[in-house]
This record gives structure tokens, sequence and C-alpha cells, in this order.
């Protein structure tokens, strides 16, 4: 065996994958048990870095409903929702990751004790809706 071949520089399967793409020449369940291990930023880093890991992800709902569940405990309502008028995990997911990130930020008292709206960070706000902002409202009342 070469060197080239060794280190995963000659294309994989006739040339499927890229340039030591290893995830095309595996299963595609042991590819997305691979892939399952990282968080939502990380996976949609790894699908733009080659067109085999692309394929790999983009084509596992079940990846992406992984991340949506857990995203779905701060927005309930807006997954739902979603989901109901036909969007994919990976859709719904990327329209409601950065929403439940500050939605949990608010909820959790974060922004509690702000001085002005010029303390606040950059990333602290994220057009929402009427129904998220009551209850980013209940939440402060109760505390």
């Amino acid at each position: 065996m070469d060197a080239q071949r060794a280190a995963g520089r000659d294309g994989v399967e006739g040339g499927r994958g890229g340039a030591g793409d290893f995830v095309s020449a595996l299963p595609p369940e042991i590819s997305s048990r691979i892939f399952s291990g990282l968080d939502v930023e990380s996976l949609c880093h790894a699908s733009v870095t080659c067109k085999g890991w692309h394929r790999v992800i983009e084509s596992s709902e079940r990846l992406w409903r992984h991340h949506c569940l857990a995203v779905r405990a701060v927005c309930q309502r807006e997954i739902d929702c979603d989901r109901g008028n036909g969007y994919s995990w990976k859709i719904t997911l990327l329209r409601n990751y950065w929403k439940s990130k500050v939605k949990q930020e608010w909820l959790s008292g974060k922004y509690s004790n702000i001085p002005s709206q010029f303390s606040l960070p950059e990333k602290s706000m994220y057009p929402m809706d009427v129904d998220t902002w009551g209850e980013i409202l209940e939440a402060e009342l109760e505390r």
C-alpha cells in the first residue's frame, strides 16, 4: 500500500467521497452514529466540510431530530407549529435554534437586572413573537 492510499488521499470507493473522506466508506448507520455526538454548530460545520459528509448529514433526519427535540424544551410551541406545517427536522431546528438560546437566557433571568438597553450583549436579542415575549414577561414577574 502506498503512502497516499494509507493516508486516505485517494478517492474512497471509486471517487465517491473527497480526498481523505473516510465517512463515505462507512455504512450510513455508522457514519450517522459518529456525527450524532456533535453539537448543532459542529454538525453544521461538518456538513460543509466535504460533499461526502454533507450527503451523510443532510440525509439523516435522526441527527437533526435529536437536537430539535432538545430545543423543543424551550420552544415547544414553535417546534410543534413548524413540524405541523411540514418542515423537516433540520429546517425546524435551524429556524428555532438561536431563538431557543436567547429565549432560555431571558427566561433564566440573565437579563433581569440590566440598567439600560446599552448594557445588553449583542446576541441577547432575536426576533420573537408576542407570545414568546409574554412568556418572558411572566417569568420576570414571577421573580
